[in-house]
């Protein structure tokens, strides 16, 4: 008889303190850190100048900069950006950068009973931030829903040296910038209450982490949540590329569906914002989008909310039931 492998188990206490915590400068001596000013992407590189091109922009999901590439090394970031933190949500804290950098992604910051775990990292920490972190004892964990959510996770690698990084095996090709010592397969528990659970589709290895206590998704780019003049959530969408409005196929979006409709939540978190979005919003979109032509515009939440899984919703421009 065959017995089905368990998910990845939690590292408890005892075996986190034994995993040897990596400083990815140590990994990449002799290299420099830079970041892309369009994306914000971080590459390692040769000291003796920047590298000549962003592998983030030239995938088939971003935008090629207007006027060419231009890179940033940590020094020059630092003396640009200031970064700030606040309370987002029950258990979690935000931390930006201002002005805007790349993406303008944020990093979440989420407490559980094993300590704090980084999920998706801000363009860059200063100081302050960094010394907030350490007095809140530092991260047992950091990890990322994939490539758009990485931000500056090598510096928070660097400078708090947390004994797990973790993201999903299948998009290993982009870390370069840091180092993963604990690859993730289809589940991962990453502490008590915080499962990780991967949904492909965006990316192959994109994975979205279930806050199961209290009802939250940090869902990475499975979804776009569009936002009204008050913040609050008017529009849904799911993609392979935003920008170039790139759908994700049915098979996709089914594989995504099977993922999402076990997890219980009423609210997300993207690498931009949080925002009251529920599973069975979420499910609504998915069957919508497998009820037509692949489609990567956003459908109203209103409507999502008003029929739950009835995929009449119309959409101008966007498939008919």
């Amino acid at each position: 008889m065959t017995v089905p492998l368990p998910a990845n188990p939690p590292p408890p206490r005892s075996v986190s303190t034994r995993i040897n915590s990596i400083r990815s400068a140590d990994v990449h001596a002799g290299t420099v850190s830079y970041a892309c000013t369009n994306c914000g992407h971080w590459q390692r590189w040769f000291p003796s100048g920047p590298p000549p091109t962003c592998p983030v922009c030239v995938d088939v999901r971003n935008a090629l900069p207007v006027g060419g590439f231009e890179f940033r090394s940590a020094k020059e970031v630092a003396d640009r950006l200031t970064s700030s933190w606040s309370a987002a949500a029950d258990g979690v804290t935000q931390f930006s950068c201002s002005p805007d950098f790349g993406l303008a992604g944020s990093g979440w910051v989420i407490e559980t009973d094993d300590g704090l775990v980084g999920f998706e990292a801000a363009p860059f920490y200063d100081e302050a931030a960094l010394a907030e972190l350490r007095s809140r004892g530092g991260v047992v964990s950091l990890g990322s829903s994939h490539v758009h959510g990485y931000g500056a996770l090598w510096q928070l690698q660097d400078e708090l040296a947390p004994p797990v990084v973790f993201v999903g095996v299948d998009d290993l090709i982009w870390t370069k910038a840091f180092v993963v010592t604990w690859p993730t397969d289809e589940v991962f528990r990453v502490a008590p209450g915080l499962t990780l659970h991967r949904t492909g589709g965006h990316f192959a290895g994109h994975s979205v982490l279930h806050d199961e206590r209290r009802g939250y998704l940090f869902c990475g780019d499975s979804l776009k949540v569009d936002l009204g003049p008050a913040g609050e959530a008017v529009g849904l969408s799911a993609h392979k590329a935003f920008h170039a409005q790139i759908p994700l196929s049915h098979g996709e979006i089914r594989f995504y569906r099977s993922v999402v409709e076990r997890l219980d939540f009423s609210r997300v978190f993207t690498p931009f914002e949080t925002a009251e979005v529920g599973t069975a919003e979420v499910l609504a979109l998915l069957d919508h989008l497998l009820a037509g032509p692949p489609f990567a515009g956003p459908v109203p939440l209103a409507d999502l909310r008003a029929t739950h899984s009835d995929t009449s919703v119309n959409v101008p421009g966007g498939p008919s039931a």
